[in-house]
């Protein structure tokens, strides 16, 4: 049975960015229908191909950190590599801009796949904003943790946010993330936008 965290433990930050405070439902609702958010879609989709690699759910047996294998397990194992992502790109002028619309395309798939699940209209608008608090606590609590230099941080941050099997590892979560964001770190800013970016 997967270990699930309390609600109570889920952190409430927003963004880091006014940029970020700014984005809302009503602000995409308005974009422009010439606004093309193509350019960004590689670094997206290959942010969710390296959240659906096997050593994220593995036992650690068998080489993995055991987070569950379950909707919300994979939920978390997306905005740890996501948030990997947007703390490399905050920290570069130029990429915070790319940023915003990496983060509008979770956005948009997130709503998409509530809507697709059954959740209505009325109430998915609350559902994505407990989502989008769940992502920017993560970016608070991950930001502190991977400047620390060890890995206590980072583990209790795993232990707190992340859905976990009873065999878990959280210490082999924590290597695997920071192994990708010192990745990430090494990478130039035209590798990340291509989604020319692995775990290591």
């Amino acid at each position: 049975m997967a270990r699930l965290r309390p609600a109570n433990l889920i952190a409430a930050e927003w963004w880091p960015h006014e940029s970020f405070r700014a984005m809302s439902f009503l602000s995409r609702l308005l974009r422009r229908k010439d606004d093309d958010r193509a350019a960004y879609r590689p670094l997206w989709h290959r942010t969710v191909e390296l959240a659906r690699d096997p050593r994220w759910f593995a036992a650690p047996g068998a080489g993995g950190g055991g987070v569950a294998d379950t909707v919300g397990g994979r939920f978390d194992a997306i905005t740890l590599t996501l948030c990997a992502v947007l703390l490399r790109m905050e920290r570069e002028p130029a990429l915070v801009e790319p940023s915003v619309r990496v983060t509008e395309l979770f956005v948009d798939d997130m709503d998409g796949q509530l809507r697709e699940s059954g959740v209505g209209d009325l109430v998915v608008g609350k559902h994505m904003g407990r989502l989008m608090s769940v992502l920017g606590g993560r970016l608070g609590a991950l930001r502190e943790a991977l400047a620390a230099p060890d890995d206590r941080l980072l583990v209790e941050a795993i232990n707190r946010n992340v859905t976990l099997s009873d065999d878990a590892d959280p210490a082999r979560v924590a290597a695997l993330l920071r192994g990708f964001a010192g990745m990430l770190d090494g990478a130039p800013a035209e590798d990340i936008l291509a989604g020319r970016i692995a775990l290591p």
